[in-house]
């Protein structure tokens, strides 16, 4: 129920108990409690991401070679540890890492620094992580793969804690970090040098933390509510911590891959819309120029500014290295002048994005396992980062190795059918859940299309990873509806729609585990018969 003006004059009233009343009322509107113990709603998700961490580390160095497009980002990585920046290799640089050898780039020396450097396509930020992995195991299957692992790991107890918040249940929130751990593109990529997980996780992170950063604002304007100060707009809620963390999220997702910016956009939309409606739940008489003059301010600052500035410094070693690609380092220190430096190192800096910018605008090289948006959801075209065929040497006379980026069936097929429902909920309650996860999901897919129609660019499946969390969170959300809330009836008895909806909740989590099981060996590499890796090929016209 809104809160009305006649709401206030009861709140001024003398009568205590009913101002008290009407303060409750809007608190529990505002902010629903926590149920459950705040210990177990620690050591649950914990427990879900060590079951989901063991599975990525276990074997992570296999199979012992340059996965797809690892030979790009693991050399990156390594150059940007020891240099500050990207540079270019010799001939079969690859072949020389896996026999052990790393003394891989081209000789350089400072007045050919910038005829070294190699030219990329993406952001350093995603290539520094991975980097940290190889300084602290060496320039070797395991260590171009443990940066992966350990953010794909992390990402499982970030979004089983988010998803606990949003349905205030420890155990959806578990559930959510369960699927999350099943799926097998996020398994893969977790194991793989792509920088398509870190992406992914920048952006859960950020979303995360604009959850947390909504209830504490409204906490705050309950809190005013209940002493009342005689404002039409309500108060200042103060440094929000949370939105600025999450515009450093944001900032470290677009530093990673600039698809990035699509959930900056969003998001920064969805966090100012959500001022405008808790200031209308409060009941104030002119909550949206109180949302203008107090809540948007500060949310440019977190989610432009911050966002700005923390981009900028990802590429500290671009600017404060010679050997950068397009860095005209020798034009920019001929001056002397510390002001000419920054301003020629800025015109350089933006003359190179820009040709990164051509680059992907103009890509349309063909490749056979390349995909369109709308082919997705249904996993119509996974691609195969690594394949190869043995005899004799699993019990078979033919046997394979392979690692198939593939989303788990039952868990992408139960988000499109969860996806649709939520926009049903939507309309029909407008509850915030459900907005925020679909445009969350739209603002991760949708773009795809343009580039796809406008400039037939080429894709793959694995882009779709940081949309993969957002579908575990519309399953978890259905799922909650289907249970239903935590009520028993008059004699103490759990009603019949809990014990039936969380029975359909647990099949399909069974359901999802054995799915994950049954393609485990085309998603980890195993050697197995050339047989059996047929019979997982789900759609074989589409999978091989």
């Amino acid at each position: 129920m809104a809160v009305t003006d006649s709401s206030y004059q009861a709140h001024e009233s003398p009568d205590d108990g009913e101002s008290r009343r009407a303060a409750g009322s809007v608190r529990l509107r505002m902010v629903p409690p926590m149920r459950g113990s705040v210990l177990w709603g620690w050591i649950g998700p914990l427990l879900v991401t060590l079951f989901g961490g063991i599975l990525r580390f276990v074997q992570l160095g296999h199979p012992k070679a340059v996965v797809f497009d690892e030979t790009y980002y693991m050399k990156d990585a390594y150059s940007l540890i020891n240099w500050g920046v990207e540079r270019v290799t010799i001939k079969d640089a690859d072949k020389a890492i896996l026999a052990g050898n790393t003394d891989i780039w081209q000789t350089c020396t400072p007045e050919t620094a910038e005829k070294c450097a190699a030219y990329v396509v993406h952001p350093p930020l995603g290539k520094w992580m991975i980097g940290i992995g190889e300084w602290m195991f060496g320039l070797n299957p395991f260590g171009w793969r443990f940066a992966a692992a350990v953010i794909g790991t992390l990402s499982i107890l970030v979004l089983a804690r988010v998803a606990r918040r949003m349905t205030r249940s420890t155990l959806l929130g578990c559930f959510a970090g369960l699927l999350l751990a099943l799926d097998g593109l996020h398994y893969v990529l977790s194991r793989t040098a792509l920088l398509d997980i870190f992406l992914m996780f920048w952006v859960l992170a950020a979303f995360a933390c604009l959850v947390v950063d909504r209830d504490q604002a409204r906490e705050k304007l309950v809190r005013w509510y209940e002493d009342f100060p005689a404002s039409p707009q309500g108060p200042s809620l103060g440094i929000r911590w949370w939105r600025i963390g999450g515009g450093v999220c944001l900032a470290l997702a677009m530093s990673v891959k600039w698809s990035g910016l699509f959930f900056a956009v969003g998001f920064a939309v969805m966090s100012l819309m959500w001022d405008f409606g808790a200031r209308r739940a409060v009941g104030l008489r002119q909550p949206y120029v109180g949302a203008i003059n107090k809540d948007v301010p500060q949310g440019l600052v977190a989610l432009a500014a911050v966002p700005f500035v923390t981009y900028m410094a990802t590429w500290i070693g671009w600017f404060a290295t010679a050997g950068g690609y397009g860095r005209n380092w020798d034009r920019a220190t001929s001056a002397g002048n510390p002001l000419f430096f920054l301003l020629d190192s800025m015109r350089s800096w933006v003359q190179y994005q820009w040709q990164v910018f051509t680059f992907h605008s103009g890509l349309e090289s063909s490749h056979p396992y390349m995909s369109e948006p709308w082919q997705w959801p249904l996993l119509l075209r996974p691609v195969a980062f690594f394949y190869e065929n043995k005899q004799d040497a699993c019990g078979a006379r033919d046997c394979s190795e392979a690692v198939l980026g593939v989303g788990t069936p039952v868990i992408w097929f139960g988000a499109v059918a969860a996806l649709v429902a939520l926009v049903v909920w939507y309309f029909s309650s407008r509850d915030w859940r459900a907005g925020a996860v679909l445009l969350a999901y739209a603002v991760g897919w949708l773009p795809w299309f343009y580039f796809a129609i406008a400039d037939n660019r080429t894709m793959f499946l694995f882009y779709a990873i940081p949309m993969v969390p957002f579908m575990v969170l519309a399953i978890t959300l259905c799922a909650g509806l289907l249970i239903g809330p935590a009520t028993a009836t008059p004699t103490g008895a759990v009603p019949m729609r809990r014990t039936i909806g969380a029975a359909a909740v647990g099949a399909f989590a069974l359901l999802a585990l054995i799915n994950f099981w049954w393609l485990h060996p085309v998603l980890s590499g195993e050697l197995i018969p050339y047989t059996e890796w047929r019979a997982r090929m789900l759609f074989e016209k589409h999978w091989i």
